[in-house]
């Protein structure tokens, strides 16, 4: 015979229950007043990164639902390089994800070759109405900027090629900017100059120099806090020490006068300078447009021996200005005595390939070593300075056995 429980046990075993329940947190949240704290890897929904998107057309390919819509027209680039041959690629016009045909397995995230496509946590894009749930290129940008950064590589990794050239074009392209704010800045810097009318004072872009090598802390400094790259923060410091100096100088001949000019300037060609140094201001700037840094390095050696070429030539124009007749004199006199210097000069010259020269195998390191500042080869610097050991040897021998 069945035992039958008293009355009211049922009813109250329910309001136990309840009572115990009533005390305890809710499992349940009340949204939209209480968001969801989610895993930030949570796949929500799929956004797209489209400059990355090269309409390979493998995601759309391997959608099992078909809801991947991409259209695309081809354009010609220009080469990348001078003289090269121009290339045609697909630009994306339209990429659409229709979420009511998707099934969120995540293939076409798998599948795309240039990371493209990734898992959103973003889940808030319901709609009112099964065409809205049809989002194109723009909603599918959005959501990229709710993606996690990828994890951090291990220690020792190798960045991906692609990663890296990119990070290198864009370093470029920053220093590329920088050096055109610099010739932008110098440049009114110079128009707002005032001329010199007369009043002896000298343009600020005609000071001379020396020493462009140096930096401006305090520049530096400051764009390396504003979260500058170290190469650009130094090329802007250099260029700041640069225009510092320039008025440092300008305001010194200013307050000490220039009212001694020159006569006259004797030419640039005519000045010996020694070709190893490079001028540095020139070099820098090269180096931000991009150059190679032996191109740089050559065009720094010639900007250099020009600028100390114009410098020897006003040193010597004002040292040798107030010669005037003395100097034409002079000039008449060497004319007179020229036809037998040239007589004397011709056999002289006749019989320098005459002599011999014993040990042809030395070589003159003077113009060695010049060659090798210049760029040269060490094959043609050795060759040369060979060349130039055995002509002095010969002068040599004919000047002892002209005096004998």
């Amino acid at each position: 015979m069945a035992t039958t429980s008293p009355p009211g046990v049922g009813l109250m075993k329910g309001l136990a229950v309840t009572i115990k329940h009533l005390f305890r947190y809710p499992a349940t949240q009340m949204y939209p007043k209480e968001r969801p704290d989610l895993p930030p890897r949570t796949r929500g929904v799929i956004a797209l990164m489209d400059e990355n998107c090269t309409v390979c057309m493998l995601c759309s390919r391997e959608c099992p639902d078909w809801c991947i819509y991409i259209d695309s027209h081809k354009e010609t680039v220009p080469p990348a390089k001078e003289g090269g041959r121009a290339r045609t690629r697909n630009v994306l016009d339209r990429f659409a994800i229709d979420f009511s045909l998707c099934m969120y397995c995540g293939i076409c995230v798998e599948v795309c070759p240039f990371d493209a496509l990734w898992w959103s946590p973003e889940f808030e894009y319901a709609e009112y109405e099964i065409d809205g749930l049809l989002h194109e290129m723009g909603k599918l940008r959005e959501w990229m900027d709710t993606v996690p950064p990828p994890p951090p590589l291990d220690a020792g990794a190798v960045p991906p090629a692609e990663a890296a050239d990119a990070i290198a074009k864009k370093e470029k392209e920053l220093e590329a900017e920088a050096a055109k704010q610099q010739e932008t800045e110098a440049k009114e810097q110079e128009a707002a100059a005032p001329a010199d009318g007369g009043d002896g004072k000298p343009k600020k872009a005609e000071v001379k120099v020396e020493g462009a090598g140096e930096i401006d802390q305090e520049t530096y400094d400051q764009l390396i806090a504003e979260g500058k790259s170290e190469r650009i923060a130094r090329s802007k410091a250099k260029a700041a020490w640069v225009r510092k100096e320039k008025e440092r100088l300008a305001a010194e001949q200013e307050a000490g006068g220039g009212d001694d000019a020159p006569a006259e300037k004797p030419k640039a060609a005519d000045v010996h300078v020694e070709a190893g140094e490079i001028d540095q201001e020139t070099y820098d700037q090269l180096i931000a447009e991009g150059k190679s840094e032996r191109m740089a390095r050559a065009k720094a050696k010639a900007a250099y021996v020009r600028k100390q070429k114009a410098k020897l030539a006003e040193e010597a124009a004002a040292g040798g200005g107030d010669d005037g007749d003395g100097g034409a004199a002079s000039s008449e006199a060497a004319g007179d005595e020229a036809p037998e210097d040239a007589e004397a000069a011709e056999p002289k010259q006749g019989k320098l390939a005459d002599v011999h020269v014993e040990g042809a195998g030395e070589i003159d390191q003077e113009t060695f070593d010049q060659l090798i500042a210049e760029g040269k080869s060490e094959r043609i610097a050795r060759s040369k300075a060979k060349a130039a050991w055995v002509r002095k040897q010969k002068q040599a021998q004919l000047e002892e056995g002209g005096g004998s």
